[in-house]
């Protein structure tokens, strides 16, 4: 059947004699011809013609199966018969395997129904819906038939001309039932050629480009057995959405492939402690029941179902009473994510998987979709929603995480994740409630410190040498007492014991991790995971590929030009064109990158590093010239209160620059990082991840950390002595410790950089910057199309919701947030002892916050199975092994530990502290100063100074060798160091021997593994000797059915071939 209609007729604005009269006749041609269409659709019965009524025209090409299902749309402009090949709008042209003759209906230069006068209602369509069409597949999480679920989306821009307006949005690859769309606006004018010419654009062949490579990837993708719907007609103008379903038949083909350990039906008891054991566990369990959650993944179980890589032949070994649930949609998301991995384009210049597409713009995005809605009335239940209420919610913050269910979503890599965070934040529970009672410590025994009751005494009437040239004046020591006092709260001996703690913390959380990790793979079962682990990592990124394939074209090239060949013919030409196309795969397999390609990457990596440490450094550097310019500036101040508290403002000011200048750098390293990585062309995912965080680490540790290894073992070493003072650049003294010591200002710095990175970095970012680009999306899809009425109360699918939300960049910054804090915890622990309760506050808040960004803010990340949480593992041992060195070093060198322990027992007369600050101070002799350095106003106390005194171990003026380094300073020194070595063997050796003592697997799971592999043994066992049995059993049927046969007698009238044919008879029915 085919129908024809031309044009459409308008009424002019003057009608010319008799024109009244033809316009009445084309009316009533108008009318006659939508009354015959609309009838000539309704009375159509075939799947076809429903496709056709139920969408905008278009011509239907493709095999009508017998599930009325059909391959294929082609768009066709209007006089698509004379327009040229090259300006056809075809979608999925190669999918269709019958002649054009007989591929269906075609509809042929037919405009929108609204040019013949007849506006498409929702009562016309096939006598209406009796309900949305949407929620036959409840808003894009099915096909439109309501039965195959979406595993996947593909979405991509797409662009039409001014002649291809009135054509179809909507494509069905194996489809019934589309939905119903609005016209937009008809072309003005009647059509033909001579008006197509004249107003049609000229063509985008790179968007032609993009979609001939979609049509073959697409295509390939069926062919791989994937089904696929696409659907353009979508509230977000310009965005076509390409829906994916994976049949059963390739989802047990692929998982076989893959190795997916999926349940049997053999089901065994897990081992349950006994005795006392038992009764311990069911009081835990019970005082512990309040902060479980609800959701049935995290009940305690008793049994387990034995689990076993998925086969295609042993499929009556698995579970399969249910094959929708079977592989859920995180394991259905995955299959399809390799399927898309796999299957390559060679239409370009290369051959393209799914990574490239999406880099060169051909797909815009590719994401697997949510369970649903989250939020609102009457939604069904699902794992989305669950895990809003029970996880990503604060109110529930004081609960264990559902674990299992957050694998079971997101996949074993974020789960990994989420567990890690929580361990951490558990175990930093008990270092917390012990850095509390340090610090209470540290305040009640604040009066009992003997040295701060001297710098405090008004009768001790020491008088300190100025802090500054010129503008600075004496000043009394009594001055610093609230300094002296701040100091002992964080430099008593229990940090000492709170830095061994600390250490001893770090090894033991590392081994509970593990022991963690063990119980999840068991519970997971990735217990056998190396060789899937392996044959992952061996697969080639995209644009490793391309760049060999680039180094192998250009290597054929100068091979070419060597050779000097003849001009080819023109068939020739066209032959060598095609195996250039097509033999990117050979000629990939054949090459490899060799240190030598990327020699310019290493040098230009090596460069930019160092570079970038380089500007730190320097930063560093200019933080320190303020704060020594602005005490200068403040110190001229007349007022004495703006003196008195010229420390405490340029302290506060130059961290909150410093803080300021992290927060910067980090987002501008975390970007250079990846460059770096990128232009070194790693040839796995994996190596590009290890790199990458290499160095994102490496960068965003030299920044955070510069300034506050510069307060602990640099400011104030080198300072030099009155009157022979060390300069910068001639002008600038080097800045000083306060009289009570570095150790209280690298508590402030380490406290304002943490607190305003968690604050800022980790929480604010995290929040805002989501929300403001969901915003800016948003006010550019509504800018970019007017919303009318009608669209606006529409509906939105699933996908269209997701793709406006933010994509999946990785757990590289989740992790690199909380490396980063547990450096901050464990490295300089023994200057600030509530590190762990700060950090602790922040994890409540972060894992709530990371879990409703998972949930809500994000697209669904693809699952990716792991076993553990790789290359981060390696960098906290790292950071604890640091952590003990650098305690070590702040112990002895940043506080006054060792100087009053040296006191006690070489020089205290008494065996007591009273005394020690005295011993800490030189003489200087006020006549020594050099010209130009004397205070200006030397008689600001009321008297005369002739003595003052710094803090330094040097000889008096009135010595032989006067301001020489006294030999109480090489004492200090040797123990010193002392300490560092006794301190930093003891610890590490004690580390090593928690680390010994507990092992990395529990006995119980170890148990549980050999267990399942002898029952895994006991199963095949029970199977072959069914088989042999069923054998034996069949032979001897076969043998006693042959054994009567040949007992059997033919009768005399039977011919020879008759008995031949009953005894044959015989053995087919055996």
């Amino acid at each position: 059947m085919k129908l024809l209609a031309r044009g459409a007729f308008y009424l002019p604005a003057f009608l010319p004699p008799g024109g009244l009269l033809f316009f009445l006749f084309t009316s009533a041609l108008q009318a006659w011809l939508k009354t015959w269409t609309r009838m000539a659709l309704i009375s159509t019965e075939s799947p076809a013609s429903h496709a056709f009524h139920n969408t905008d025209f278009f011509r239907l090409s493709g095999r009508n199966d017998t599930d009325g299902s059909f391959n294929g749309v082609e768009f066709l402009p209007e006089d698509f018969g004379d327009a040229p090949h090259e300006t056809t709008m075809r979608v999925n042209e190669k999918y269709s395997t019958l002649p054009a003759e007989e591929q269906g209906i075609h509809i042929i230069n037919i405009r929108a129904i609204e040019d013949i006068g007849y506006v498409r209602t929702e009562s016309t369509l096939l006598n209406s819906f009796s309900q949305d069409p949407d929620a036959n597949c409840k808003y894009g999480l099915y096909f439109r038939d309501g039965k195959r679920k979406v595993d996947y989306i593909l979405v991509y821009h797409y662009k039409k001309s001014s002649f291809s307006r009135t054509l179809t949005r909507r494509i069905h690859f194996n489809d019934l039932a589309p939905r119903s769309i609005k016209q937009e606006q008809p072309l003005p004018g009647k059509g033909g050629q001579a008006n197509m010419d004249e107003s049609e654009p000229h063509m985008d062949y790179h968007e032609d480009d993009k979609r001939f490579r979609r049509e073959e990837y697409e295509s390939n993708l069926m062919q791989a057995g994937l089904e696929l719907e696409r659907d353009e007609d979508t509230k977000i103008h310009g965005l076509g959405f390409v829906k994916i379903h994976a049949p059963w038949n390739v989802l047990c083909r692929e998982a076989e492939f893959m190795k997916l350990k999926m349940p049997t039906k053999k089901m065994y008891q897990i081992h349950q402690p006994h005795g006392l054991l038992k009764k311990i566990n069911s009081v835990i369990q019970k005082i512990t029941e309040p902060i479980q959650p609800k959701v049935a993944e995290h009940k305690h179980q008793t049994v387990k179902r034995l689990s076993y890589p998925f086969s295609r032949e042993k499929q009556h070994l698995f579970d399969l009473s249910d094959r929708d649930s079977f592989f859920d949609s995180k394991t259905r998301s995955t299959i399809v994510y390799e399927i898309l991995k796999r299957t390559t384009c060679t239409k370009a210049k290369y051959s393209m998987g799914i990574t490239s597409l999406l880099a060169n713009g051909v797909y815009s995005a590719a994401y697997p979709l949510h369970d649903g809605d989250y939020e609102g009335e009457h939604i069904e239940p699902n794992d989305r929603k669950l895990l809003c209420e029970e996880w990503a919610s604060y109110g529930v913050f004081y609960k264990y995480q559902p674990i299992d269910l957050v694998r079971k979503y997101f996949g074993e890599k974020i789960g990994l994740y989420f567990a890690w965070l929580g361990v951490y934040t558990q175990m930093l529970i008990p270092a917390s409630i012990v850095g509390i009672i340090v610090f209470l410590y540290g305040c009640a025994t604040v009066d009992e410190n003997i040295p701060s009751m001297e710098m405090c005494d008004q009768r001790n009437n020491i008088t300190m040498c100025p802090l500054c040239d010129r503008t600075c004046s004496y000043w009394k020591l009594s001055s610093a007492c609230a300094t002296s006092r701040a100091s002992h709260l964080f430099d008593n001996p229990a940090t000492v014991f709170f830095s061994v703690f600390m250490a001893l913390w770090a090894a033991t959380f590392m081994e509970h991790w593990k022991r963690k990790q063990m119980r999840l793979n068991y519970r997971w079962d990735l217990t056998g995971f190396e060789e899937e682990e392996e044959a992952v990592k061996d697969h080639p990124r995209a644009e490793y590929e391309a760049k060999v394939l680039e180094k192998s074209l250009r290597k054929e090239y100068r091979n070419k030009e060597k050779g000097q060949q003849l001009p080819e013919e023109a068939a020739n030409k066209w032959q060598q064109r095609v195996k250039r196309v097509m033999a990117g795969v050979k000629l990939t397999e054949k090459e490899k990158l060799t240190w030598k390609d990327r020699f310019p990457a290493y040098l230009t990596n090596f460069v930019s590093i160092i570079f970038m440490i380089g500007l730190t450094f320097a930063i560093v550097f200019g933080v320190i010239i303020y704060r020594i310019s602005t005490a200068a500036a403040l110190a001229i101040s007349a007022s004495p209160g703006g003196r008195s508290n010229i420390r405490v403002t340029v302290t506060a000011t130059a961290v909150i620059i410093n803080l300021v200048v992290i927060i910067i750098l980090d987002e501008v390293y975390g970007c250079i990082a990846r460059w770096l990585t990128q232009i070194e062309v790693p040839k796995t995912d994996k190596s590009f991840e290890e790199r990458l965080i290499f160095k994102a680490f490496l960068l965003k540790f030299v920044n955070a950390y510069t300034p506050i290894f510069y307060v602990a073992f640099f400011k104030g070493r080198f300072v030099g002595r009155p009157g022979q003072y060390v300069y910068i650049f001639h002008s600038f003294r080097m800045e000083e410790c306060a009289p009570g010591g570095c150790l209280m200002e690298l508590c402030i710095q380490l406290s304002i950089i943490m607190l305003g990175k968690q604050l800022i970095q980790n929480n604010l970012f995290e929040i805002g910057i989501p929300k403001m680009k969901k915003l800016i999306r948003y006010l550019k899809l509504k800018r970019r199309r007017p919303v009318d009425h009608e669209e606006h109360m529409k509906k939105k699918q699933r996908y269209e919701v997701d793709y406006n939300l933010e994509p999946f960049a990785g757990l590289t910054p989740e992790y690199m947030e909380m490396i980063i804090q547990f450096g901050f915890v464990t490295l300089f622990v023994a200057s600030f002892p509530l590190a762990p309760l700060f950090a602790l506050l922040n994890n409540i808040i972060e894992i709530r916050l990371d879990a409703k960004k998972f949930v809500t803010e994000l697209r669904r990340p693809v699952a990716v199975r792991a076993k553990d949480i790789g290359i981060w593992y390696n960098i906290l041992r790292a950071v604890g092994k640091l952590a003990v060195i650098i305690n070590a070093f702040v112990i002895s060198f940043t506080s006054d530990f060792i100087p009053r322990l040296v006191y006690l027992y070489m020089y205290s007369e008494s065996g007591t502290m009273h005394g020690f600050v005295n011993h800490t101070l030189s003489y200087f002799n006020v006549s020594d100063f050099q010209e130009g350095t004397a205070p200006n106003y030397p008689m600001e106390l009321g008297y005369p100074v002739q003595i003052c005194r710094y803090k330094d171990y040097r000889e008096p003026p009135w010595s032989e060798n006067k301001y020489e380094i006294a030999k109480d300073f090489w004492a200090v020194l040797a123990a010193r160091l002392a300490f560092v070595i006794v301190f930093q063997n003891l610890v590490m050796f004690m580390s090593d021997f928690v680390d010994w003592i507990i092992p990395d697997i529990p006995k119980d799971i170890s148990q549980q593994i050999h267990k399942e592999k002898v029952l895994m043994v006991e199963v095949f066992m029970k199977e072959e000797q069914g088989k042999l049995q069923l054998l034996e059993t069949w032979r001897d049927k076969d043998k006693r059915k042959g054994e009567s046969c040949n007992n059997h007698s033919p009768r005399p009238s039977m011919s020879h071939r008759g008995s031949v044919s009953s005894c044959h008879s015989c053995h087919v029915n055996v």
